[in-house]
């Protein structure tokens, strides 16, 4: 399983590569910057890896997933935003206990998890994230830590289109990988 995670990694990091080295350059000249907001609507699944407690393998939930997206672009290279995911779906996971290694079995019902985030653009495309939050479900609230990575192409009228992975840590209970696609619309300025 271990083997399949990072496969499906460099997968998706030599797609978006792929992608950026394909994409028409705009031609001449520096643009003005104009800070900005974005709002975007991504679909995803989530990955819950986790071991099996009758053979010890890892195996894999698998989940669908939707992700509510606002940021601020105050810099060229700079912004924060709220991102939001929602998994779909009831499951079971195994969350790890404070004390040693013992493990405890919890059910999450739909969970939604926001998260305050800080991103940075180290190139036309390419965006990196850093973030914490809260997952909140029925059963648990749960404090999370998240990192992104995410690849825009611009689109006509402030549009995008943007593949995404982020990985959540919930501190004393489980991981999350999600992996989405998605559309945004930016607002509030524009680019001369």
């Amino acid at each position: 399983m271990k083997q399949l995670k990072w496969t499906l990694f460099v997968i998706v990091l030599f797609c978006l590569y792929s992608i950026e080295t394909l994409a028409q350059q705009e031609p001449g000249g520096k643009e003005e910057f104009i800070p900005h907001h974005a709002v975007g609507l991504v679909i995803g699944h989530s990955f819950v890896f986790q071991e099996n407690s009758e053979n010890g393998n890892k195996e894999a939930l698998i989940m669908p997933s939707w992700g509510v997206d606002y940021s601020y672009y105050f810099h060229p290279k700079w912004g924060i935003g709220l991102h939001t995911d929602i998994i779909l779906e009831k499951f079971v996971v195994e969350k790890k206990l404070e004390s040693g290694g013992a493990t405890q079995t919890i059910e999450r019902s739909n969970p939604v998890a926001p998260a305050l985030m800080g991103i940075y653009k180290p190139s036309k495309h390419w965006g990196l994230q850093l973030g914490a939050g809260v997952e909140f479900a029925k059963e648990e609230n749960l404090f999370l830590n998240r990192a992104g990575v995410e690849y825009s192409a611009e689109l006509p009228k402030g549009w995008e289109v943007m593949g995404a992975f982020t990985y959540d840590i919930k501190w004393n209970a489980y991981d999350t990988w999600v992996l989405g696609l998605g559309i945004s619309r930016s607002f509030g300025g524009h680019k001369k």
